[in-house]
């Protein structure tokens, strides 16, 4: 999500700024142009090396930082490779099948020890919602890439490709808009990137190549990518050995009638307008004069995201809201008394995030985001915004039409897949998305579900005791871990140093990053998972 667990990986991105500096560099080839816009075709072949690092340099330097450094070593590991960084152009289509170029990362490990050269398996990682247009998470020298610079240290520098798109509508796709939470063009655009980066490694000074393993996570926008992937991968015959979508929104439906019922997120008045403008390229759906969903607070709402301009300025200057999503009038339902009392204050049995209903109360005011008439619509027979849910939800079918006749079949994952989240995340609830898709799957009939194929992981969990079989012993380490850094996070926010703020605020201020800090845990939690295979 927006600045993407920056408190861990922050010092990273500044050490690969002063590592690489001065290796930028074109491969020794002659780099070809393609003259076709298949999907899946190399745009530039060999892709543009962007940095050079070896493991003894990444270490020492991250090392250096001091305690920053040392907690991402914990996590990560010391680097055992060096990683070269290329930029990637290939071919793909937006939401309405139109054709772009997009970009993204490819990370190639090197060096001498064995792990670090030859046949290496390959982690394709899909990224969290950005609002910034420019964003590139090949970038490596840019010291806001923390999410590039945390997946380098976690799955490059230890052996692993990385394969990471930057998503059309960002970087140098010319599309216009991003195709957010669309099961679809984002499946179809991992596998397009994936065919890019193999017909790549080939041609690379990096002597390294595919083993025939594929992996696949993300998180936040990229876990809910993730599970599209698996789930495109496996209709399409291809291998996958195994996945770990984090902390996705999977339970689309679900989820967002957990929001319209008033449990409102953080961060939702950016998702919204990402939503809106994704669904209406992609079914037309969303745009009504006789009942907008944007309020005339925010005419331009729809169509500001992605954008140059930092998501904290389009807040001051009133672009968006920060916080109220909707109307802090109730709206009223005439002859339907109880959904117009379902529409009013959030209750407090929702969720099981019941404890936080004051934080729900800051999705309500005025001006707001997204009119009563059209959240009332919502529920109504023919709501086209939660059809387009229903479409994109992981628990039903994979084509527009069929979907909306019904006519879909469940999918469930036929890999070992690891589903990894906290417990109490204010921004992608855990109840209404990790534990919905497993509750879906184990209400199917008697072996639909491969024994085994699905782990779920709680880093706010209590760890499982010594000697028991819940958890792979190190997922106990990193709930403990975890937990751990937010009673010290809460304390540290309560000193001088960090702003001696009271206990109250300091909780507000630790559950506002709640989504943030999960996210490097969970990736250890990845590569821990896939590590067995």
């Amino acid at each position: 999500m927006l600045n993407f667990f920056r408190p861990l990986a922050i010092a990273l991105a500044a050490v690969l700024l002063v590592a690489c500096g001065s290796s930028n560099s074109q491969s020794s080839q002659t780099a070809t142009v393609s003259t076709s816009t298949a999907p899946g075709t190399l745009a530039v072949n060999p892709p543009l090396r962007i940095a050079s690092l070896n493991a003894a340099t990444l270490q020492s330097q991250i090392a250096a930082t001091g305690t920053t450094g040392e907690q991402l070593l914990q996590l990560t590991g010391n680097p055992t490779c060096g990683v070269d960084f290329y930029y990637l152009k290939f071919w793909t289509v937006g939401g309405a099948g139109e054709t772009t170029e997009s970009s993204g990362a490819l990370m190639v490990p090197t060096g001498a020890a064995p792990a670090c050269s030859g046949l290496r398996p390959i982690v394709e990682y899909a990224h969290g919602t950005q609002t910034n247009k420019a964003f590139n998470i090949a970038d490596i020298t840019n010291p806001a890439n923390t999410e590039g610079a945390l997946i380098a240290a976690m799955f490059a520098a230890q052996g692993y490709i990385v394969v990471a798109p930057n998503y059309a509508g960002y970087d140098i796709s010319t599309l216009g808009y991003h195709p957010y939470i669309d099961a679809a063009q984002q499946s179809g655009e991992m596998m397009d990137i994936l065919t890019a980066a193999r017909t790549a490694l080939p041609n690379l000074m990096s002597a390294s190549s595919g083993n025939g393993q594929l992996f696949v996570t993300g998180y936040d926008e990229g876990g809910y990518v993730a599970m599209a992937t698996l789930r495109a991968l496996e209709a399409a015959g291809d291998k996958v050995t195994a996945a770990a979508p984090m902390s996705g929104p999977y339970a689309v439906e679900t989820f967002g009638d957990a929001v319209f019922f008033g449990s409102v997120n953080l961060g939702s008045t950016v998702f919204a307008p990402l939503l809106a403008n994704s669904y209406q390229h992609a079914y037309g759906n969303i745009n009504h004069a006789a009942n907008p969903i944007f309020s005339t607070f925010y005419p331009n709402a729809e169509t500001l995201l992605p954008s140059d301009t930092p998501i904290d300025t389009i807040f001051a200057e009133g672009l968006l809201p920060e916080n109220a999503l909707f109307d802090e009038a109730t709206p009223v339902v005439p002859g339907d008394p109880v959904l117009t009392e379902l529409l009013g204050v959030p209750p407090t049995s929702a969720l099981p995030l019941s404890a936080q209903t004051p934080l729900f109360q800051l999705g309500f005011g005025n001006p707001y985001l997204i009119n009563n008439n059209y959240r009332v619509s919502y529920f109504l027979v023919g709501g086209e915004l939660r059809t387009d849910f229903y479409v994109n939800d992981m628990r039903t079918c994979q084509d527009y039409l069929l979907c909306n006749r019904l006519e879909g079949e469940a999918w469930v994952p036929t890999v070992p897949t690891l589903l990894c989240g906290g417990g109490q995340d204010p921004t992608v609830f855990f109840g209404a998305n990790t534990d919905a898709m497993l509750s879906f799957w184990y209400s199917l009939p008697p072996g639909a579900l491969p024994p085994g194929a699905v782990t779920e992981l709680d880093v706010n969990a209590t760890p499982a005791p010594a000697g028991t079989t819940s958890f792979f012993p190190p997922f106990a380490a990193l709930q403990t871990g975890f937990q751990t850094s937010q009673v010290e996070l809460l304390a540290y926010y309560q000193t001088a140093a960090g702003g001696g703020l009271s206990p109250a605020a300091a909780q507000q201020k630790v559950t506002r990053g709640y989504h943030m800090a999960v996210a490097p845990f969970c990736t250890a939690a990845a590569r821990v998972f896939f590590s067995q295979f």
